[in-house]
């Protein structure tokens, strides 16, 4: 017989508060039918997008003092001082790069004997994410960049993506929206990339190759779709090796540039990390011959592969200016071409919250639930477990300066 198990849903602590959570109520009430052995309870929390009262409805205990779960889920990360010991949590820890502002949090986890599994970290054994929220970030994401073009250069106007508080809702404002003959470059091959996809099928944007987008002009809006080859070449051969690449990007070095001289909007979707080459140096803002008036940088990495990006926005104030003569911050908006608008909102799926819940929590559900429940072992758990038992796992003992220090 099934040993009953009890999963806690965490309130988001982190401030500002994120709005999102692992499980909607009706994934909830699905979960309670499909395995006996199973109790959830959640924790109150009157930001969420599903309301208390939703949980209560389908048949869910609300209780502020989770420390009699087993599982705890939450989203973003749990403040150190609030991590129950001995517990297994899943969320997003933000420490696998060895995040300085997270140190403490990874410090805990070891003291507290917390067996951490980070969703970033849920892969497939070609390395491929799992779970996450990239798709909605994509999509979210995409919105802005063209909302911000539209309201830079007067050209169209799109409303707030959090204003309309769907997906539907956000792609029936498309219906009545024409674009101008924009030149949009996206970068990235992974669930990010793919929600900026869901958003330029959603206008009829179409595509082009890269080298038609460098040498062709266009009277309806276009996009061309950077990864790859399209975009690293390695220093040496030329050649582009995914499985070299993704081992020593080091090696190889970054074929963007044409393209600030031609393109209008940069949606950018890749993942990046600092061995790996920038979209572009930072003095190139200056060129004479530099087009590029809007970034949206979707995956957003301070000072990362878009090297102008000077932090991250809000979804309150997602745009800031970037002044090319200076690389200063400045007012957003300003038309012409001597400022650069970048959206740079850390939390792009918070805005279409209900939406973005559902999409994960139907890959938890899928991917991982099922083995925690029933405490079997599962390849994509182990090597998404971070520490357990006062200990990294062997695959992230590279952080050991990190989390023992």
């Amino acid at each position: 017989m099934n040993q009953a198990i009890r999963i806690g849903i965490l309130r988001e602590l982190k401030v500002p508060t994120d709005n999102r959570t692992p499980l909607s109520p009706e994934q909830c009430a699905q979960l309670l039918r499909a395995y006996p052995q199973l109790e959830i309870v959640v924790a109150p929390s009157p930001l969420r997008c599903f309301d208390d009262q939703s949980y209560s409805n389908a048949g869910i205990s609300l209780q502020s003092d989770l420390s009699n779960c087993d599982i705890l889920l939450g989203v973003k990360e749990v403040p150190a001082d609030a991590l129950i010991p001995n517990k297994t949590y899943l969320f997003f820890s933000h420490t696998k790069k060895k995040q300085a502002y997270n140190q403490g949090l990874m410090q805990a986890l070891i003291k507290k004997h917390i067996r951490m599994i980070d969703y970033e970290c849920l892969t497939h054994e070609d390395e491929q994410r799992v779970i996450g929220f990239g798709l909605f970030a994509g999509i979210v994401g995409a919105h802005n960049s063209l909302k911000t073009y539209g309201q830079k250069f007067q050209a169209f106007d799109l409303p707030a993506a959090h204003q309309l508080g769907s997906y539907q809702a956000l792609i029936e404002t498309y219906h009545n929206t024409k674009l101008p003959p924009l030149k949009i470059v996206v970068t990235g091959s992974g669930k990010v990339a793919a929600g900026i996809l869901e958003i330029m099928a959603h206008f009829d944007i179409d595509a082009v190759e890269p080298i038609d987008f460098l040498n062709n002009q266009y009277d309806y809006p276009v996009y061309t779709h950077l990864k790859g080859a399209s975009l690293y070449a390695h220093k040496e051969t030329g050649s582009f090796n995914r499985n070299e690449f993704h081992h020593h990007p080091e090696a190889y070095t970054c074929k963007f540039a044409p393209f600030t001289k031609v393109a209008d909007i940069l949606m950018n979707g890749i993942y990046w990390d600092h061995k790996i080459d920038r979209l572009f140096a930072p003095e190139a803002i200056q060129a004479a011959d530099w087009h590029l008036s809007v970034i949206g940088d979707i995956t957003c990495d301070a000072q990362g592969s878009v090297p102008i990006n000077l932090g991250a926005s809000t979804i309150a104030d997602p745009v800031y200016g970037i002044d090319r003569a200076s690389g200063q911050k400045v007012a957003p908006y300003m038309p012409g071409t001597s400022t650069i608008d970048v959206m740079a909102v850390d939390n792009l799926p918070n805005e279409l919250a209900k939406d973005a819940s559902q999409y994960f929590g139907a890959q938890l559900m899928k991917f991982i639930l099922p083995s925690l429940i029933r405490q079997e072992t599962n390849a994509i758990i182990e090597r998404g477990t971070m520490c357990s038992d006062a200990k990294l796992s062997k695959a992230f003992e590279y952080l050991s300066d990190y989390a023992y220090s």
